[in-house]
């Protein structure tokens, strides 16, 4: 089975870079995408199939634009994913009493953007837990950064104040499976 994004990861991916670094920086990185690619994400629904390469390539035309001057930019990304077009969706899943409720609750929010996999509870306690990518090849690093940041800021929305979400283990650095740690208080 080849992954799939939804159309909302790679809409919320032009609308953070429009409203952060302007229209300009935005038509400068779909440009740089083969034109029937650029022209299929622009038009994107928000619960369309999206090929997972194709995200990936966005992704990757934005970092060339981006990265150099923001290495933070993907984070930064993730979390207004989340911010955003995560609660205009998602609102149930997100807006939680406890970040202890959000980590362990029974839905799974990545498996409502990307296909086939899960992030998966392999830990947990008070004010900590330990997530786990199974079964979805990352493909790239910024796909780990964008976790990272939407972690964050999910974690931040139910409550969780002082977060810090660490990806302590990831395939590109030579580990069996990605995992992210999240602390908050």
């Amino acid at each position: 089975m080849k992954a799939v994004a939804r159309g909302s990861t790679a809409k919320a991916t032009m609308q953070f870079v429009s409203t952060r670094y302007g229209a300009a920086a935005l038509d400068r990185i779909v440009s740089r995408l083969d034109p029937a690619l650029a022209n299929g994400l622009l038009r994107i629904g928000m619960t369309d199939d999206l090929p997972y390469a194709d995200l990936v390539a966005l992704w990757h035309s934005a970092d060339r634009e981006l990265g150099q001057e923001s290495p933070h930019w993907m984070e930064e990304a993730g979390a207004y994913a989340i911010e955003s077009f995560g609660q205009r969706l998602y609102r149930g899943l997100l807006q939680k009493s406890s970040p202890m409720e959000f980590v362990t609750q029974s839905v799974s929010l990545f498996r409502l953007y990307y296909s086939p996999g899960d992030i998966v509870l392999v830990d947990v306690d008070d004010a900590r837990a330990v997530v786990r990518l199974v079964g979805f090849e990352p493909v790239d690093p910024l796909f780990c950064q964008r976790q990272t940041g939407g972690l964050r800021r999910a974690i931040e929305l139910a409550g969780g104040k002082s977060v810090t979400v660490l990806h302590v283990r990831c395939e590109h650095e030579g580990d069996c499976y990605c995992e992210w740690e999240m602390r908050w208080s």
